[in-house]
């Protein structure tokens, strides 16, 4: 189960982990009354959707002025968002979120996933903030730093200091890198996470680690065990026709063509697709 970006970060905030001061908005209105609330002269409205590469389709926006917010969250909301991640025809843009602005010195990419081949956890790190990790791997893999842990023992601070200090961090970035690695990962484990990205991590002008995004898929199999997590689904993001199947229990995913396979199981369908094919 993916998540917006606000709630995202809402949860980050629970575990201690640094972002910006940030207000949902529906409208353009409630858009530029959040600045009166927000600190700073410099505001960022971005698009709310399940979907990442918001940047190059003009889901994030920089604004100097209240107006300026109010004009870029008119723009949005009604609208939609076409990025490297969805279909030509794009997905609706219902909400946005109105956040603080930062000096930035560096950008990093950050992010916790599952290694299903290992089967553990792995942490992944890049100097090459905000671009898509993908890109990255593709066209220079060797920026991106790796380390797997062990659930039993967990995130050690060996292992931390490891990354921060492949991303180049010194002194007292050295120091928040390794904190708020520790409190991702908790995050990550305590909350049956299938992914935890941020795309960029930001170190500021006052050494400030900050996560800038925040992307948090779930394990489905395990949201039995976080009602208050379960609450946070938007099934407006979602493909109708698997919302509608999952109520009723059944795992469907929406593909396209005109064929359609019943299996039971997901090996046996990767088969049958293949077969087809």
């Amino acid at each position: 189960m993916n998540i917006h970006e606000y709630q995202a970060k809402g949860l980050f905030r629970q575990y201690g982990v640094k972002t910006l001061n940030g207000i949902l908005a529906l409208n353009s209105n409630e858009a530029a009354n959040a600045c009166k609330e927000l600190s700073g002269k410099v505001w960022v409205v971005k698009a709310q959707v399940h979907a990442g590469g918001r940047g190059k389709g003009g889901g994030i926006v920089l604004c100097r002025s209240v107006d300026e917010v109010y004009e870029a969250a008119d723009n949005m909301i009604g609208s939609k968002l076409v990025t490297p991640q969805t279909t030509s025809d794009g997905v609706n843009i219902n909400k946005v979120y109105v956040e603080e602005g930062c000096n930035i010195a560096k950008e990093f990419y950050l992010g916790i996933v599952l290694d299903r081949e290992k089967e553990l956890p792995v942490i992944m790190a890049s100097t090459e903030g905000g671009i898509e990790i993908e890109e990255v791997a593709k066209k220079t893999p060797e920026k991106i730093l790796k380390t797997h842990i062990d659930p039993i023992s967990g995130l050690g601070d060996w292992q931390a200091r490891k990354i921060a200090f492949g991303l180049g961090l010194q002194g007292k970035q050295m120091k928040s890198g390794i904190v708020f690695m520790k409190k991702l990962y908790h995050l990550f484990i305590d909350l049956d996470c299938s992914i935890v990205e941020i795309n960029p991590l930001v170190i500021t002008t006052d050494d400030d680690v900050i996560a800038l995004d925040a992307k948090i898929s779930f394990d489905s199999s395990a949201l039995f065990k976080h009602s208050n997590i379960e609450k946070l689904r938007d099934t407006t993001e979602e493909e109708p026709l698997e919302t509608k199947a999952s109520i009723a229990g059944l795992n469907y995913i929406k593909l396209d063509g005109e064929i359609g396979c019943m299996v039971n199981g997901p090996g046996l369908a990767m088969a049958t697709m293949d077969i087809i094919k």
